[in-house]
């Protein structure tokens, strides 16, 4: 007898994966790609070349406000883009982003004064945060899942990059053909990154009526927008309390920090500002450590150019040396996985940063060679790359899927309000004990961050 074997039926086939460079994503992927690299070499290149502007503009009093201003608009951006995607799609908010930090650009490049120049930044700010969000948003509208990680790892990359090319590059600009075209260069780059993204943009359309936020949800969107916008102004604020002197100067400050602090307790998990246990305390080191590493970054390349007569493209490489140095450690975090546990990571990151903010001070104070200030801010990097995806990695497995959300919102916010004011606080003590003639205004700034880094230690220990 003769048995006849059944054909056997293949399986599923899994999900099939496009080339980014495809023609149907070609274009969305090298335009996203720039956008973000400029972005991110524009953050990079400010530090660098921010002493050698505010000296040219007889405007060191802004020094401060010419960073946290920025990043306090970002905050602004990225809500009001968030809220907006989810009512019309990606494409709207896209463009609005790229024309606010096109023309914050050119506003910062023609100043006259730094008053304007930190309008540009203003502008900047908004349409950075703004372009963030829009550029995750079109992501899920462009991309099929199977390419979304791929495309995510392109942007990881695209803020690598900067770093390794940014500060140095930014220092070489500004020696040989002048500082405002480290704003005015980026122009027309950022056009034609748009310009390449446009048959892409073309196709996506809004979402379904029926997908759009309920009326709750719209309400829930404008007080986030009015609370952020509350952050934002109380921040500037903090910044103008530098113009002020004697007991009013402290007044304005405690008052800003006051309207800083209420406007952004509803828009962080309950708990954050005390540091409770668990995902609360997770996001309050978050906030910590961006305080500590992004204030301490501000004044570095200020501190080597006006103590240590650094060239600015020199002390644009410092910066370079603490990427490679975040880099490394983020690779060495991800290899390990389990191995090093989430709390374990947060701690070590944190004593890291702690030790190398805490060093910088200390070489800074006893007149040091520059070297161990370049070897000090390695550290502190290393211990940012260390700990810092650690963070999204322990809300995500603190969080259940109804409140996983806001938690990673609160990551976001608490990143960029920490960075905003502790740059605001340091441009008040700068100004408080001298200028950049004294190295005793530097040494002041370093000490209010390795405060901060002390206290991120601490907290990391209830993460």
């Amino acid at each position: 007898m003769t048995t006849t074997r059944e054909p056997t039926t293949p399986g599923p086939p899994g999900p099939r994966r496009t080339s980014l460079l495809s023609p149907a994503y070609r274009g969305a992927s090298l335009g996203s790609f720039a956008l973000v690299f400029l972005a991110a070499f524009e953050a990079l290149a400010v530090a660098t070349v921010m002493p050698e502007v505010s000296a040219d503009l007889d405007g060191r009093a802004w020094f401060a406000t010419a960073f946290s201003a920025t990043l306090a608009a970002s905050l602004v951006g990225m809500v009001l883009a968030g809220s907006w995607s989810d009512r019309r799609g990606a494409v709207r908010p896209l463009l609005t982003a790229v024309a606010l930090f096109g023309v914050g650009l050119l506003v910062a490049g023609l100043a006259p004064s730094m008053g304007l120049l930190v309008l540009g930044r203003v502008l900047q700010g908004l349409g950075g945060g703004a372009l963030t969000v829009a550029l995750y948003v079109l992501v899920a509208q462009v991309y099929a899942p199977p390419d979304r990680p791929r495309i995510l790892g392109l942007f990881a990359l695209a803020w690598v990059l900067p770093g390794l090319v940014g500060p140095f590059l930014a220092g070489v600009v500004a020696e040989t053909v002048g500082w405002r075209w480290v704003f005015l260069g980026v122009v027309g780059l950022a056009a034609a990154a748009l310009t390449l993204m446009v048959p892409a943009l073309a196709g996506v359309q809004p979402p379904p009526a029926g997908e759009r936020r309920s009326r709750e949800a719209r309400r829930r969107d404008r007080r986030r927008v009015g609370l952020a916008l509350v952050v934002a102004l109380a921040l500037l604020g903090l910044n103008g309390a530098g113009g002020l002197t004697g007991p009013l100067a402290v007044a304005g400050a405690a008052g800003a920090l006051v309207a800083v602090v209420a406007a952004l307790r509803p828009l962080l998990p309950a708990g954050t500002l005390r540091a409770g246990r668990g995902v609360a305390a997770v996001v309050a080191l978050r906030g910590l450590v961006a305080a500590t590493f992004f204030a301490s970054e501000a004044y570095l390349p200020y501190l080597l150019q006006e103590q240590y007569d650094l060239r600015i493209w020199l002390s644009g490489l410092v910066l370079t040396g603490a990427t490679l140095g975040w880099a490394a450690a983020s690779q060495v975090q991800a290899r390990l996985g389990d191995r090093l546990p989430d709390e374990a990571a947060l701690r070590a990151g944190s004593s890291v940063l702690a030790a190398g903010v805490t060093a910088i001070a200390a070489a800074t104070a006893l007149g040091l060679p520059a070297l161990l200030l370049v070897v000090g801010w390695v550290v502190a990097a290393a211990g940012m790359g260390l700990m810092y995806p650690r963070t999204t990695v322990a809300v995500l497995a603190r969080t259940s899927e109804a409140d996983r959300g806001s938690g990673s919102a609160g990551l976001t916010l608490a990143d960029a309000v920490g960075s905003a004011a502790a740059v605001a606080v340091a441009g008040l003590v700068f100004t408080a004990v001298g200028t950049a003639d004294d190295r005793a205004a530097f040494v002041a700034v370093l000490t209010l961050t390795t405060a901060l880094g002390a206290l991120a230690v601490v907290v990391a220990r209830r993460a």
